[in-house]
């Protein structure tokens, strides 16, 4: 069986694991040990997706293109609805790497914000006087670290390496908390720079880490190139897990659906995840079989 064997079931779960038995083992241990024995599923029916910017994006990364922004919504489309648990604060970004917000935005932020709606940001690389205004209107933000400057060239058009995403990173966590996230296989599908990612936010001590799959994409450069190797994503995570052995682990919402996700989100229940976000029934299976409790929340993960 190959490593990026679609087939699910016990058979290739047990072969994917098998290399990494050891670890895994240890990670059980721990667990046992500090009483973690609860895997919360979150589906975010709660969250209200909201681009700034429609369908725009000076942009268009090999990995999205605009397409993702064509499923959010507008912010007046968001204030005619009433009231909101939650919204996602999204958008195409500027040339320089930013969410740009307008000053009507903001004022429209503010009024969701008052009739009690918590707000999750993407703030790309906002300058200080963006984020004069942001801060006050953010429950949290969330922010992609890339590892490596190929990557950030090659995917988003960015002369940006570690450093930059790292030092941007500081930035808002001193001013609002702040939830880094990795895309495990962003560079058309090879690892490119997550590990050293990884290393620096263990050595930052971060509480919380959301990881992400690339989904190749229809309409966009990685269009036809494969997710990465599940054996490869499984590692990455395992990693994480003894990196960061108090932090809040999440797999998050971008991942491959079908017998890719059946097989990679069963692993993770085995490698230590505490969130999985739309979790594959088989996870859920998996998880209670080995004596774990199951939450259910219903807003972005980060906001549960």
């Amino acid at each position: 069986m190959q490593p990026n064997d679609m087939s699910s079931g016990s058979d290739a779960l047990q072969h994917l694991l098998a290399p990494f038995n050891t670890q895994l083992r240890a990670i059980r241990l721990r667990q046992k040990a500090m009483k973690r024995n609860i895997l919360r599923c979150d589906r975010p029916t709660d969250t209200y997706p909201i681009s700034l910017t429609g369908t725009a994006c000076a942009l268009r990364c090999a990995h999205c293109n605009g397409v993702y922004l064509r499923h959010m919504h507008s912010l007046d489309d968001a204030l005619a609805r009433g009231p909101l648990n939650s919204a996602l604060v999204s958008g195409g970004c500027a040339s320089s790497g930013e969410v740009p917000v307008s000053e009507r935005q903001f004022v429209q932020l503010a009024e969701l914000r008052a009739r009690g709606t918590r707000l999750n940001w993407h703030v790309g690389f906002a300058p200080p006087e963006s984020l004069r205004h942001i801060v006050p209107l953010a429950d949290a933000v969330s922010f992609d670290i890339i590892g490596d400057r190929a990557t950030a060239r090659e995917v988003y058009g960015l002369d940006k390496g570690v450093e930059d995403y790292l030092a941007a990173y500081d930035q808002l966590r001193a001013l609002v908390p702040t939830v880094a996230h990795i895309t495990i296989g962003l560079r058309g599908g090879v690892l490119s720079g997550e590990y050293a990612a990884l290393q620096a936010l263990a050595e930052r001590q971060v509480d919380q880490l959301v990881m992400l799959v690339l989904i190749p994409t229809a309409e966009t450069k990685y269009a036809d190139v494969a997710p990465p190797l599940i054996n490869e994503v499984l590692a990455f995570i395992i990693k994480a897990r003894t990196s960061l052995p108090d932090a809040r682990l999440y797999l998050g919402c971008m991942r491959p659906s079908g017998n890719y996700r059946a097989l990679l989100d069963t692993a993770a229940v085995h490698a230590g995840v505490d969130v999985i976000v739309n979790s594959h029934k088989d996870a859920l299976t998996q998880a209670r079989a080995l004596g774990f409790s199951i939450e259910v929340a219903t807003a972005c993960c980060i906001l549960n």
